[in-house]
């Protein structure tokens, strides 16, 4: 295949429309997690419920997470920049009214707005920026530093809203988006343009109601399983989400224009690396959640100086996906996707050594060791979602791999955590149901207190576990499953943005990877 790094190089114009683009990237991601701070302060001054508290906590995610795929197609259809444009102003307005909300219901309500407004702004903007950086190396470059924004995001959500409560009241964890939400306002329309794309037909409402409501459902049931036990109505509530997702995903192989096209599937490098957007996702998240109480509830280590703990993985991170791209044209996805399993596991069980009397050294040290696995994941997935398709398919790509993201977030805490709740039930006093409630007790014994925080440890030491033997898994999937010798990024970029007869589905083609070439390096 002809090189087109000298043909196409990016100007001034791509590298200020990324810039552009990062800022409003960076805080849909941090808002993901700002809050877990600030819920004390939110508590104290609004008094939700124990429902509306997590109501507040999760709508923001559950709202990303069931409606990314859906306007990843309205985008492909109907212009991403305007979509992007209008989200931006729809995240600014939500922001503001969740800044100054009065009421527990009112926070909820605006969450699920700025939730809205996020599930906008991700698909589009990562296929915005596919049409900056016509290069494939450069564009996965570009993409490398979307994903590290995204990525250290979430890492420094908790830490940026530790410092704004330190000096301000709990609203100014959201009007700090409001700067840098006008300014991505004012100067987006000089870098970035509207492209059209060539993508037919209507958005299919009823494949629209399908992906949020299925969605929507099934990680309702999850998370409200996980936290309050086995319920039948609620039980009820996951199987129907299931059947509508299963009903979505038959829909959409019958029709001509689908809202998310699963014959991407059919790529094996692009489904190890969406399942590799999941699974780290999950990992970190239910990992970082637990350590957090770990270090503020079992050591007594104050909320900021705990979260500022997180910044040195959080950094290796943040660089990772930058040279991800880098790394990934010198040792093939394989061995960057094997790697990134293999830290991710040994960040992990670098947890077992932490006890209730001390462990700090080993979680940074875990944090450090797991970031890099974490960071070439994130990278990786964004890269290949956008690269592996064509341009008119690229938001519903974005879209696929942005959801595993929010998906794998969800499920982390839902799943991961219910399994520490079962080990702290098994093993603790048995005052209360979790480790939080039992500690907030009066009148404890010093015994049962040291009780209830050794269980607490194995908790999290049983998911640092778990969570490692699934990396370690997917990781020997991976090298039986992904060809062993794939071309550079510099071609396949350029195969996958291609015509029709660029896409591995289409009869005669021999994309790299993909055809021919695929089939015989598989065992």
């Amino acid at each position: 295949m002809k090189r087109t790094t000298d043909i196409h190089q990016p100007g001034p114009r791509a590298w200020l429309g990324l810039a552009v683009i990062l800022g409003p990237v960076l805080l849909v991601a941090m808002d993901g997690s700002v809050l877990f701070l600030a819920m004390p302060k939110v508590t104290e001054a609004l008094a939700p419920t124990a429902g509306q508290a997590l109501w507040a906590l999760d709508i923001y995610g559950f709202v990303v997470g069931s409606l990314l795929i859906t306007f990843g197609g309205i985008g492909d259809r109907y212009g991403r920049l305007k979509l992007l444009m209008s989200g931006v102003a729809l995240f600014g307005l939500a922001s503001l009214g969740a800044a100054f909300a009065s009421s527990p219901d009112t926070l909820i309500t605006f969450r699920a707005l700025m939730g809205l407004a996020g599930a906008t702004l991700l698909p589009s903007a990562l296929a915005v920026l596919g049409e900056l950086f016509a290069d494939p190396r450069q564009r996965a470059q570009a993409i490398g530093i979307f994903a590290a924004a995204f990525a250290a995001g979430f890492a420094i959500g908790p830490a940026v809203g530790g410092q704004l409560l330190s000096h301000f009241w709990w609203g100014s964890v959201f009007l700090v988006n409001l700067p840098v939400l006008v300014l991505f306002l004012v100067l987006a329309p000089f870098p970035l343009r509207e492209v059209a794309t060539s993508r037919t037909g209507r958005i299919d409402v009823l494949s629209t109601v399908q992906s949020v409501a299925g969605l929507l459902l099934t990680i309702y049931a999850v998370k409200h399983l996980a936290a309050e036990g086995w319920s039948t109505a609620v039980a009820a509530v996951g199987v129907a989400g299931l059947a509508v997702l299963v009903w979505f995903v038959r829909r959409q192989l019958t029709l001509e224009h689908p809202l998310i096209d699963f014959r991407l599937f059919r790529d094996r490098v692009f489904t190890v690396a969406i399942i590799t957007g999941l699974l780290p996702l999950a990992a970190w998240s239910a990992t970082a959640y637990l350590s957090g109480v770990y270090l503020q509830s079992v050591l007594g280590i104050p909320i900021l100086r705990a979260a500022l703990l997180a910044l040195p993985g959080a950094l290796l991170l943040t660089v990772t996906c930058i040279v991800t791209p880098m790394l990934v044209a010198r040792i093939g996805k394989r061995t960057a996707l094997v790697t990134c399993h293999l830290l991710v596991a040994a960040g992990l069980l670098l947890l077992l050594p932490v006890a209730s009397s001390g462990g700090v050294g080993w979680y940074i040290a875990s944090t450090v060791l797991a970031g890099v696995g974490y960071g070439i994941s994130f990278s990786l997935v964004a890269e290949t979602a956008v690269a592996a398709v064509p341009a008119e398919r690229a938001g519903s790509a974005a879209a696929i791999a942005e959801t595993s993201n929010e998906l794998g977030n969800a499920l982390g805490i839902a799943l991961l955590g219910s399994l520490s709740v079962l080990v702290f039930r098994l093993q603790g006093p048995d005052l209360a149901g979790t480790f939080g409630e039992t500690v907030a007790l009066p009148g404890l014994a010093q015994a049962v207190v040291d009780q209830a925080q050794d269980a607490f440890v194995t908790g999290l030491r049983v998911v640092a576990v778990t969570a490692a033997l699934l990396h370690i898994v997917l990781g020997l999937l991976t090298l039986r499953r992904v060809p062993k010798s794939p071309k550079s990024l510099e071609d396949e970029g350029g195969a996958g943005r291609g015509g029709e007869g660029d896409r591995p589905e289409a009869a005669g083609a021999e994309a790299p990877g993909s055809g021919g070439e695929r089939e015989a390096a598989m065992p």
